[in-house]
């Protein structure tokens, strides 16, 4: 029996969380002629909503939310709010959910990432995570009071939220345990270009540096510094949120993922998996990739809906991944992944406004990271895709269009 089958007979595409990934998945069922009942479950009360604006207008009062601009009721998609799922029961074909059992005939798991909380730190006042629209809205206000401001972590959040903060005007330092920031994404020698970016807009930043506790007003620090703090903020990472589908038969990997296989099914039938609660394996680049990431959740939905339409495999998933960040007056660009990559290439000055690096292996573009240079990361991206041979020398001349590098 085809998935299509089951599903006219057992009910509804039911769709668990309604982030990008979830949200997306409906539109794309619509936008690709499913005609069938759509059930889109979030567990958080507010309309669904876009998440980069969290970090940016969202927490500056630019913007009371970021409500993604979709007629569920026009496209038939049925959206139940605040209902948190809590297993699933695959025999039974059923999402268990604090508001009662619900039928599906195929489910997608959506659910996201949750952040990780500092041990200790949870429950101290004014220590906070910049995750949802509920902890934007508890954040705005105490920024905008500027006060004396720790973020714990240098990676991606936790750059945008110290922008953020200065911007505010909070005295701001960051404290992160690894010895540069983006330890965990990026080499040494890009890391420490990046790294300069705190202190030219008056952020200390405190590397090797690891919390010891956190207490009202501040912040210790295992070598013994304290640090006073109005306010705290926590970006050390997350993981996928599917501690829900213990003991349901669906595989997770080491690190927590949906091991989802190449057209975005998982290891139970009639379920799919997708954006960052998911892993795929990419043929791309020999690798199973777990991309926590905006573009991901807004690309996978598209093949899953065109295969839960075809009610078997016509679509298999394999991105070039691709993610953005705005910090420190700097719009940031990456596509690709550059693990496996044998050189890295400078295209400019990394002290400068505008510059690029670029990896390659075996002769090819595997990832391109781009500072101020769009076209760059156009381009570069175009060339990945294409797993097009370049010329290392054109590459690293940043008078050369990219795709003039092409050999």
């Amino acid at each position: 029996m085809s998935e299509q089958t089951e599903q006219n007979e057992n009910g509804s595409v039911v769709i668990a969380g309604a982030g990008m990934a979830g949200v997306q998945t409906a539109v794309a069922l619509r936008e690709q002629g499913w005609t069938g009942p759509v059930t889109l479950l979030g567990a958080e009360p507010h309309q669904p909503y876009d998440r980069p604006p969290l970090s940016k207008a969202v927490l500056l009062g630019k913007a009371e939310d970021s409500a993604f601009d979709v007629d569920f009721e026009g496209l038939g998609i049925t959206l139940r709010l605040g209902v948190e799922v809590t297993g699933l029961r695959p025999a039974d074909r059923e999402l268990d959910t604090e508001a009662g059992p619900v039928p599906y005939g195929v489910l997608v798991l959506a659910t996201g990432a949750e952040p990780l909380t500092l041990p200790g730190a949870e429950g101290v006042p004014g220590v906070h995570l910049l995750r949802t629209l509920d902890d934007a809205a508890r954040l705005r206000p105490v920024i905008a009071r500027a006060p004396a401001t720790v973020v714990v972590g240098a990676g991606w959040i936790g750059a945008e939220f110290a922008t953020a903060a200065r911007e505010a005007g909070c005295a701001v330092t960051v404290v992160e345990a690894a010895d540069r920031v983006l330890a965990g994404a990026l080499p040494a020698e890009v890391a420490a270009a990046m790294g300069r970016w705190y202190g030219e807009i008056g952020a200390d930043l405190l590397t090797s540096a690891r919390v010891a506790s956190v207490e009202a007003g501040r912040v210790l620090l295992a070598d013994g510094r304290e640090l006073p703090a109005g306010a705290v903020v926590v970006g050390i990472g997350a993981r996928p949120a599917t501690r829900w589908l213990a003991g349901s038969g669906v595989e997770l990997g080491p690190d927590g993922s949906v091991t989802a296989d190449a057209h975005l099914r998982t290891s139970v039938p009639g379920v799919y998996a997708v954006g960052d609660c998911a892993s795929f394996p990419s043929a791309r680049y020999g690798a199973r990739l777990l991309v926590h990431h905006w573009d991901n959740a807004l690309q996978g939905p598209r093949v899953v809906a065109a295969n839960i339409l075809a009610g078997e495999p016509v679509e298999t998933y394999d991105p070039v991944p691709y993610f953005w960040s705005e910090q420190f007056g700097r719009f940031v660009q990456y596509a690709g992944h550059h693990a496996d990559a044998d050189t890295l290439l400078w295209r400019g000055d990394p002290a400068g406004q505008a510059w690029s690096v670029c990896w390659l292996r075996a002769g090819a573009m595997v990832a391109i990271l781009a500072v101020g240079r769009p076209r760059d990361l156009a381009q570069g991206r175009r060339l990945i895709e294409a797993g097009s041979t370049v010329d290392p020398a054109r590459v690293a001349d940043p008078e050369t269009p990219l795709k003039a590098a092409a050999a």
